[in-house]
């Protein structure tokens, strides 16, 4: 049904409730605003066949955020007025999962000052229960209470008052069974329960009053609305009966499918989540947290409305079963960022299954299916988002935490598939789960991988922060990754490419350009480390970017011992471009070393993503509060010595000439043998390192030590050179430029690609294109010589045309075929071809 349809039904008075209620005779009686809160349903349930759907939770009915929002804040200012501002002040709030989630924490908000805690279905291992019970009535009954601070729910004589939020009455089930069990434990002297709509019966109404006086305490009770439903003789088994006449009915029509229409691209937006906050109230939510998320919020919505398509006026922010308050917070500042001309809505996913009539007179309309994507506790099994097909949206913004950014996320029956089919554009904003403190400190940290087990390379020479997955099957053919990779489909640090076998030529080739540029890399190995040296000095611990920072890692320090007799430590750590740098290996390195004689290494820089990266990322650790848990300085310095810095990206280098450096000429077999670094969440906990594999088979090909030997070799015969030059760099204001960056935006519009990470600039970065990604063409500076013989080699067995241009920063530009899909054609129109 298209967009346009449904808001002309819109203008007719049909109550979303009428079809069950014609059909099984359900009645629903109450005060004047009830039938505008509430539709209604049917679902399978053995236990209950109707559901009440609001239209003002933002669960079930897409609605504007600001709307789901003002209805839980008003619900916390009235319970505030009610308590009066210093009990409020004191007030503990705790929320239903995975409904009420977010009704809570707007009720929270709404008493400003208070704490805010919901139960969850998801066990987090390591943190204690602080109690559970359960729900009777739904399809998946165990709650768990999860705080991060045990004394959040403590109570005797002086305890606060406990404000239980849901987003119905109905009985009084639930939230009579989290008093009792709660009380038994931590007793206190005043509840106050909120819901958006008193369902109860005459007899559920007198059961509440028993039970307080049962229990010796004050019970208050705030609602929105209130009302009955009327349930007639057999309605469970009679709607059993509906339910299953209606889904034979339509089996075998694809309610998802949206004939002839390509499926839109699925975008993921970078928000930018502050570090300090947590992606909610499963383990507790705080005022500080609150005030926090409040400053953050308009530019998170920047980003948002920034990467919606010019023409999007009509936007689904969806957000992901107990993750409801993030994505509606998202939502109110993107409807304020958005202005008047343009209509947002919220909604979730949800485990709940319901059954969906296309009519009017009925609360849902129509359900997309797809599989679990966070691992749940209870096994896999089909998850629903309900009232999205057909309703017109132009874009959707996916919000999941990152736990659930799992591959069966990005999977051909995933979420952000099944909504491609019926948008224009998906978005997939992805928050950090949060993880309490006493899990952020491992007991045993891992320890780091040497030579010969994991590596080529002498143990001494480095010791990689990463753990093996060398028996894992990870790689993929090229072009089915850049694939995936630019659909959004996955990441690229999900997978591996199938590892380059050069020819005999491409061999042949290496080893010329190895014998005519050592002594040149010699000289840069000297400058940068004795630049180091001199400015961080006297005894500092290199930690190189895995991989290609490593054999330069390795360089300085054979240049450190062979010069100076100095023996310094070197790690290689895992930092992946969209995901940041492993913070367990970061909490490693603080637990051995001080974080302040630390100095990231890496081999080049291109456009300085890798630079920009790093410094958020370490900023980031350092709010988090890195491997104590308490926010405050740790010591790391984000700046990176690199070889070679062409884009001028950095104040550390060897030089900033962009010239062949040849360990970028090849893969695993120039560097120890290890592959690129991995970080999958169904491989890599939160307390492990990233991954890598260790690819002995290909012993024989390794040419690691040969490249060391090259280059160590010319020590001696550059040492007054590097003398001189370090001199003179010291001297001289090196300040970064970017001139890259520039050049590569200039570059991205000039030819039509409109995306700077496409845009691979520099003679290691056009020789990784060529290796691990599908080319479309490279851009060679003209007279460019023998630095680019290789890249020509490679660019003629791939098939790549090489376009020799002027005004070049760079030696030479790789890019990458933009808008890829197998037999795709880039931007000039032209097919690729395969590896």
């Amino acid at each position: 049904m298209s967009g346009r349809a449904r808001r002309e039904e819109a203008v007719d008075v049909v109550w979303s409730g009428d079809w069950v209620a014609e059909r099984l005779g359900v009645a629903l009686e109450g005060d004047g605003e009830l039938h505008e809160l509430l539709g209604l349903a049917l679902r399978r349930n053995p236990k209950r066949a109707h559901l009440l759907v609001s239209n003002v939770l933002g669960k079930h009915v897409p609605q504007k955020p600001s709307v789901v929002y003002g209805a839980g804040y008003g619900l916390g200012e009235r319970v505030r007025a009610l308590l009066g501002a210093e009990e409020a002040r004191r007030a503990v709030v705790l929320g239903y999962a995975e409904t009420a989630t977010g009704l809570g924490h707007a009720v929270a908000d709404g008493l400003r000052d208070a704490p805010y805690l919901h139960s969850t279905r998801r066990p987090v291992a390591g943190v204690a229960q602080a109690g559970g019970f359960e729900e009777a009535h739904s399809h998946a009954t165990s709650h768990l209470l999860l705080p991060e601070d045990p004394e959040l729910l403590a109570g005797g004589a002086e305890a606060s008052t406990l404000v239980l939020v849901d987003d119905e009455f109905s009985t009084g089930n639930t939230v009579l069974n989290t008093i009792r069990a709660l009380h038994e434990t931590h007793p206190r002297e005043r509840y106050v329960i909120v819901a958006l709509v008193d369902m109860r019966s005459a007899g559920d109404r007198d059961r509440l009053t028993a039970f307080a006086a049962e229990i010796g305490a004050r019970v208050d009770l705030v609602t929105r609305s209130s009302g009955t439903v009327t349930l007639p003789e057999g309605v469970l088994e009679r709607g059993q009966a509906l339910v299953a006449d209606q889904e034979a009915e339509q089996a075998g029509r694809a309610d998802e499918a949206v004939a002839g229409v390509a499926p839109a691209p699925v975008t993921r937006v970078a928000l930018d989540w502050p570090a300090e906050v947590p992606d909610g109230g499963r383990h507790g939510f705080t005022p500080a947290h609150r005030a926090a998320l409040e400053a953050a919020l308009p530019g998170m919505a920047e980003r948002i409305a920034g990467a919606l398509d010019s023409d999007v006026r009509r936007v689904l922010v969806l957000g992901f079963e107990e993750l409801m308050y993030a994505p509606l917070r998202l939502g109110t500042a993107l409807e304020a960022a958005m202005g008047s001309g343009a209509e947002v809505r919220y909604s979730t996913t949800t485990r709940s299954p319901v059954l969906a009539v296309d009519d009017p007179g009925y609360a849902i309309r129509t359900r997309l299916v797809f599989p679990a994507h966070d691992d749940p506790a209870d096994g896999p099994g089909d998850r629903y988002a309900y009232n999205v097909a057909g309703a017109g949206f132009d874009a959707v913004v996916a919000v999941v935490d990152s736990i659930a950014d799992t591959p069966e996320l990005h999977a051909p029956d995933g979420l952000p598939a099944r909504l491609a089919a019926h948008t224009g554009q998906v978005l997939l904003a992805v928050v950090p789960s949060y993880t309490p403190t006493p899990l952020q400190e491992p007991a045993v940290l891992p320890e780091p991988l040497r030579g010969p087990d994991f590596s080529s390379y002498a143990p001494e020479d480095v010791g990689w922060l990463l753990q093996d997955l060398s028996d894992t099957e990870l790689e993929a053919p090229t072009e089915e990754r850049e694939e995936a990779i630019q659909s959004g489909g996955a990441h690229y640090a999900e997978s591996l490419p199938v590892e380059y076998q050069p020819s005999a030529e491409y061999q042949a080739l290496f080893a010329a350009a190895l014998d005519a540029s050592a002594a040149r890399i010699a000289r840069a190995v000297g400058t940068v480390t004795e630049t180091v040296l001199a400015e961080r000095g006297p005894r500092p611990v290199l930690v190189s970017l895995a991989r290609a920072g490593t054999p330069v890692g390795v360089l300085m320090r054979h240049w450190a011992r062979h010069r100076h007799g100095l023996d310094l430590p070197h790690y290689a750590i895992s930092i992946i471009r969209g995901r940041g740098i492993d913070a367990t290996a970061l909490r490693w390195l603080a637990a051995h070393h001080d974080p302040a004689d630390v100095v990231f290494v890496d081999g080049w820089t291109g456009k300085g993503a890798i630079t920009r990266e790093l410094a958020a990322a370490i900023k980031e650790f350092e709010a988090s509060g890195g491997p104590g848990g308490s926010a405050g300085p740790v010591g790391f310095d984000p700046e990176i010595a690199v070889l070679a810095d062409p884009g001028g990206c950095v104040r550390t280098y060897g030089t900033r000439e962009d010239f062949l450096i040849p360990s970028a000429c090849l893969n695993s077999t120039v560097s120890g043998l290890i592959s690129r670094t991995v970080l999958r969440a169904d491989l890599v906990g939160p307390d492990d390192f990233h991954g890598a594999k260790f690819y002995r088979e290909l012993a024989d090909s390794d040419v690691s030590g040969d490249f060391l030997a090259a280059v160590t070799a010319r020590f001696d015969e550059v040492a007054d050179q590097v003398g001189a030059e370090t001199k003179e760099l010291l001297a001289a204001d090196r300040a970064p430029t970017w001139e890259g960056w520039a050049a590569v935006e200039r570059i991205s519009e000039e030819y039509g690609i409109h995306d700077v990470n496409l845009v691979k600039p520099g003679v290691g970065e056009t020789t990784r294109v060529l290796l691990r990604r599908v080319p479309w063409k490279i851009l060679a500076k003209r007279g460019a010589g023998t630095d680019l013989t290789h890249i020509r080699l490679l660019a003629e067995q791939r098939g790549v045309p090489v376009e020799e241009v002027d005004d070049l920063p760079y030696s030479c530009v790789g890019l990458i075929h933009p808008r890829f899909t197998r037999g795709a054609t880039g931007a000039d129109g032209k097919a690729v071809q395969g590896a």
